[in-house]
């Protein structure tokens, strides 16, 4: 079923195009409140996985402080801070660097790129933005004695303990196991299932999916870096959890169980916190005591320039 338009894209006044998508929010109930398109098919939640998968991980034995959990659960910026955080985590483990299995990448930040570049270094594995979730996975593997040259294998026991984890958290059978960006496994869930695992998170008051979401709460920087359009959001509306993922996706989930999940089917990553901005806003949360409605608000603008200046936006239709 082909998704609905949940942006337009205009210029000068004019509608140039259009992005499509789908989205979902639960009342705090956990029943479905609102919709847009089609949210009960699979998709490959990319990124947005990464908290569950943090879930699954404490379940098999994982222990980590509360910033370098956060971590785990990060697509993180690669400043200074979050790759000690995954050097940490490693020596912990009795590891080194060579041990990740994560493509060798720069940092995602600009600023921190130019400055691995201007030092004279280069790609590395340590810098490549889901390097904390791969050090996670081998500090578990450590715990259990598990293999570790094959830990992406889905048929490894951490990959198979983290499956049945996100299978218990969404609500929903993994209908497809694909590869990620980073190699490690990637499992479908509908965008339902997903809001309903971040919500299963967010409202947790003890054990693993409570120590998660206390972990991204105190160290949301962690989660994605200081200069991330998701730590403002996180920022702006107290207890918030959420994490956004690669082909325009993005869950967050409100602590008294309210959670909000979208896909933009072309995954521009421009569009993803304009509607989430929107689908908060349609919530009534910018309304809401302690909120910082212009730090919400701020998230979800994207401005077309010409010449320049700004000369049209990028607005949601939902």
């Amino acid at each position: 079923m082909p998704a609905p338009a949940v942006a337009e894209i205009v210029r000068s006044g004019f509608v140039e195009g259009h992005h499509y998508g789908s989205l979902v929010a639960l009342a705090a109930d956990g029943s479905v409140d609102w919709s847009v398109g089609d949210v009960t098919a699979a998709i490959l939640p990319r990124s947005c996985n990464k908290p569950v998968q943090a879930v699954g991980m404490l379940r098999a034995g994982l222990d980590l402080p509360p910033d370098l959990l956060a971590l785990a659960c990060a697509s993180h910026s690669g400043e200074p801070f979050h790759v000690d955080g995954v050097r940490r985590i490693l020596a912990a483990a009795g590891l080194g660097e060579d041990a990740l299995q994560t493509p060798p990448d720069y940092p995602l930040d600009d600023a921190s790129r130019e400055e691995v570049v201007r030092a004279g270094g280069s790609k590395a594995r340590v810098l490549m933005n889901c390097s904390g979730k791969h050090a996670a996975m081998l500090a578990t593997c450590v715990v259990n004695g598990w293999d570790l040259a094959t830990y992406r294998d889905p048929a490894h026991p951490l990959q198979q303990a983290i499956a049945a984890t996100f299978s218990d958290l969404t609500g929903e059978p993994v209908e497809h196991v694909a590869v990620d960006g980073c190699g490690a496994p990637l499992l479908s869930a509908s965008l339902t299932g997903l809001a309903r695992a971040f919500r299963t998170i967010a409202v947790a008051t003890a054990g693993p999916e409570a120590r998660v979401a206390a972990a991204i709460r105190s160290h949301p920087e962690f989660v994605s870096g200081t200069r991330r359009d998701e730590l403002a959001l996180l920022r702006a509306v107290p207890g918030a959890i959420g994490k956004a993922g690669a082909e325009s996706c993005y869950a967050v989930a409100l602590p008294d169980g309210r959670s909000f999940a979208l896909k933009c089917d072309d995954g521009a990553p421009r569009v993803r916190p304009v509607l989430m901005a929107a689908a908060l806003r349609r919530g009534g949360v910018p309304e809401e005591a302690g909120v910082d409605a212009e730090a919400v608000a701020a998230t979800g603008r994207a401005e077309l320039l010409g010449g320049g200046v700004p000369v049209g936006e990028i607005r949601a239709v939902i």
